[in-house]
């Protein structure tokens, strides 16, 4: 029968709430002031009577239940936790209109007071009345003259134990009829409770028990969860865990009461961030997903079927007070969804316009004001910065390939089912972020890194087999040039290519020339790189200075402040600002020649005497070029293979490299005396014709086997023939970059005629401006 008694208790109390609310809200009547008086006497009494009721019920219940470690079961606890809530509810119904009562309690204690002295009056009059003296008479006499003395005055504990003690004195030899002792013990009862109201509903509703009952709260917040119309309640569940604090203050078994506080508070918060707050989040960041995905017909959203919570009924809730803080349950829930919202848009810039939905729905259908995320309404293409790619650039050349054509590097291999790629935007978004002196400082880098790797490429150079290799190449071409009409011939290189395998082979099958190959493709890699470090500084400068207006007639804002007679501040921003336009300008008119300053720097070093080894690099051209060849056909094919593990369909780093050593060496000539690529052509062109005379042959003798070998064939010289020309649109694209129409000779004799044009210059600038005035000047 406990949930029924809990039902009968809800319905009392509640009356008795609205009962006391239009009492105490109604004017008092002077006619009627005493009759409303008793009303207002017997509403306090009956409020605190249902205290009792209440509190005695939950503490013999749950202490049966916890001594006789019993289990309870659910709808016990909630039947429970509904009686704590009308307990606190009746302290809060005190609580709220306190004024009132207080004033109320003194005019009751008078009234009381009166209808007591009435009786008493009436009682001594009778003992008076009677002639006959005794001494027992006299004490009876006494002591209602002394209750009557101590009831004209406050009625504080001691003058109503006086009276009590007087009247057990005064009610012997039948003072009293039965009829009128009845009631005034009754008016006395009343003056007890009503001068102590305050202390005794508190007393009564004081939940300090719950300490050791703190096992109901995580059904309760699942109770409240699932009735979330009723979710004010929690806020008398609250008051009810705030009383268990004081009676914790006391505690002596820790070194500080603080201790237990702390515990008390967190596990109070766990539980509540467990079921309610954490629940309430995920079913309000579900309920809006499914809202905005309603097109993908994703869940059965019918209320009908499925049943629907109104939860939007707990972000009309007051801030909960609980120990130092106050429990907002709608800043919360506001707080994780523009947390969970924010970051989701970062990981998937693309998906801004949904969460943005969803913020407009939160707000429409759950009043909760959200933060708008600021983010860019697009993908912001960041990719690899600058910074991480400059300290590790020897990880980078050798693990990025490079296309020339599209200025993009494309990652060799990756644990991902995608590989990155780095452009132009990239860099210059680096760029916008670290400023363009990171620029200056990535070709130092570079130049550090290529001063190791021309360190290991001397020393291949210089390796005994290879030098004399190539000592024996150029004699040979020398001897056989005029007979071959001064072209290379492809056997001698491919014999190179295979003979060089003899000399040793490393565990994954690679020959020396593969690794001079790869050590040239990454010089290239590197280079392609600086010329992409070139390409995003002028993208990041030209983007800037878009909002400039004339870029030859830039306004010098600092002259035109200090005419304004502006502030030193202004002054100092506007030159500020001249000192960065300027400086945008330059950058964007000249765009460093970083190519000329490597070629510069290695040049030198590579022309001079001591590195005469170097001198043969034209001759290993070819059998380079083969290997490459080989390695890019081979690349190629594997993108059509299941296992993807090599495969490339670009790698420009190779010619970059070729065609920068060759400048550094100053060899352009030298290598296009052996007309190589000529050479290739004509070989491919000759055997191709002659399998295409085989097959028209062949086609009539009918053999298919031989057909489909011939077809293969031919097909595989027009792969190779193929590759070799875009080998050779590559270097002769590469070579631009490095200036390959002039010799080391005729660019130092311009250089030299530079020069003097200059200094006739400013010899003249000086004979014409000595006259002028200086200022103008």
């Amino acid at each position: 029968s406990f949930s029924r008694d809990m039902q009968s208790y809800y319905v009392f109390v509640s009356s008795w709430m609205t009962k006391m609310e239009s009492i105490l809200s109604k004017e008092q009547r002077m006619d009627k002031f005493a009759e409303d008086l008793s009303n207002r006497c017997n509403v306090f009494i009956q409020g605190f009577l249902y205290a009792y009721s209440l509190s005695t019920i939950l503490k013999t219940t749950m202490n049966l239940y916890m001594s006789m470690q019993k289990p309870m079961t659910k709808t016990s606890v909630k039947a429970l936790c509904r009686l704590v809530e009308l307990l606190k509810a009746i302290e809060h119904m005190f609580y709220r209109r306190s004024m009132v009562v207080a004033d109320s309690v003194t005019h009751i204690s008078q009234h009381l007071q009166y209808q007591a002295l009435h009786s008493i009056s009436v009682a001594k009059k009778r003992v008076i009345s009677d002639k006959k003296y005794s001494e027992q008479r006299l004490d009876v006499l006494s002591a209602l003259v002394l209750a009557e003395n101590t009831l004209n005055g406050p009625s504080t504990k001691q003058r109503r134990l006086i009276v009590s003690l007087a009247l057990s004195v005064g009610t012997q030899m039948k003072t009293f009829k039965d009829e009128e002792l009845i009631p005034l013990q009754l008016v006395l009862k009343k003056l007890d409770l009503i001068s102590e109201l305050t202390e005794r509903v508190r007393a009564q509703c004081d939940c300090c028990f719950l300490y050791w009952h703190r096992a109901i709260f995580p059904i309760y917040l699942d109770d409240v969860y699932e009735n979330a119309v009723d979710s004010a309640r929690l806020h008398y569940m609250f008051s009810a865990l705030r009383d268990c604090v004081p009676a914790m203050m006391h505690a002596r078994h820790l070194e500080s009461y603080e201790v237990l506080l702390e515990c008390y508070d967190k596990e109070i918060m766990d539980v509540l961030n467990e079921h309610l707050l954490d629940k309430l989040c995920k079913e309000i960041e579900k309920d809006l997903r499914l809202s905005v995905h309603t097109h993908l017909k994703l869940d059965d959203r019918n209320p009908f079927r499925v049943g629907l919570k109104d939860l939007a009924h707990f972000f009309f809730l007051n801030p909960i007070r609980f120990f130092n803080r106050f429990i907002d349950i709608k800043a919360y829930v506001t707080h994780y969804l523009d947390k969970t919202f924010y970051n989701l848009t970062t990981v998937a810039l693309h998906d801004w316009a949904t969460y943005s939905e969803m913020r407009n729905l939160a707000t429409q259908r759950y009043g909760l004001s959200m933060t708008e995320a600021h983010l860019p309404s697009q993908t912001l293409e960041q990719g690899l910065d600058v910074l991480e790619i400059m300290r590790n650039i020897h990880v980078f050349v050798s693990r990025y390939l490079y296309n020339l054509n599209n200025q993009i590097f494309i990652e060799r291999t990756s644990n991902n089912k995608h590989l990155n790629t780095i452009n132009i935007r990239h860099i210059a978004n680096s760029i916008r972020t670290h400023g363009t002196g990171i620029m200056n400082t990535t070709v130092n880098f570079t130049y550090q890194f290529l001063r190791k790797k021309f360190y290991i490429f001397s020393q291949f150079m210089y390796d005994e087999h290879i030098k004399s290799r190539l000592i024996k190449d150029i004699r040979f071409f020398r001897e056989v040039k005029d007979q071959n009409d001064h072209k290379y011939p492809f056997e001698r290189a491919d014999k190179f290519n295979r003979g060089i395998r003899k000399l040793g082979i490393t565990p994954d099958g690679q020959s020396y020339l593969d690794q001079f190959r790869q050590l040239i493709s990454q010089i290239g890699n590197a280079m392609g790189y600086v010329r992409m470090i070139r390409s995003g500084g002028l993208h990041c400068c030209s983007s800037a200075i878009r909002f400039v207006p004339d870029l030859e007639d830039i306004v010098n804002f600092e002259e035109l402040v200090k005419e304004e007679g502006l502030s030193e501040e202004t002054q100092k921003a506007a030159r500020q600002l001249d000192s960065v336009l300027s400086d945008l300008t330059r950058n964007f008119a000249e765009g460093t020649e970083y190519f000329k300053m490597l070629v510069d720097v290695f040049a030198p070093e590579f022309r001079s005497s001591k590195n005469m080894h170097l001198r043969n690099f034209y001759i290993i051209v070819p059998p380079l070029t083969l290997n490459f060849v080989e390695h890019s056909i081979s690349c190629k094919e594997k993108l059509n293979k299941k296992n993807k593990s090599g495969a490339a369909f670009t790698d420009d780093g190779f010619a970059m490299g070729v065609a920068y050593i060759l400048k550094l060496l100053d060899q352009y000539q030298e290598f296009d005396s052996l007309h190589w690529f000529q050479s290739v052509r004509e070989k491919y062109v000759k055997e191709i014709r002659a399998v295409a005379k085989q097959q028209n042959v062949q086609s009539s003798n009918q053999d298919e086997k031989l057909l489909q070998t011939m077809n293969l064939t031919h097909k595989r010289l027009e792969v190779c023939l193929q590759e070799f020309e875009l080998l050779y649109f590559s270097l002769s694209s590469a070579r631009i970059f490095f200036r390959a129409d002039k010799t080391a000779a005729e660019e130092s004799q311009e250089k030299k005629e530079k020069e003097e044009e200059s200094v006739k210059a400013s010899n003249g600038d000086l004979s014409n401006s000595a006259p002028a005035d200086p200022v103008v000047k």
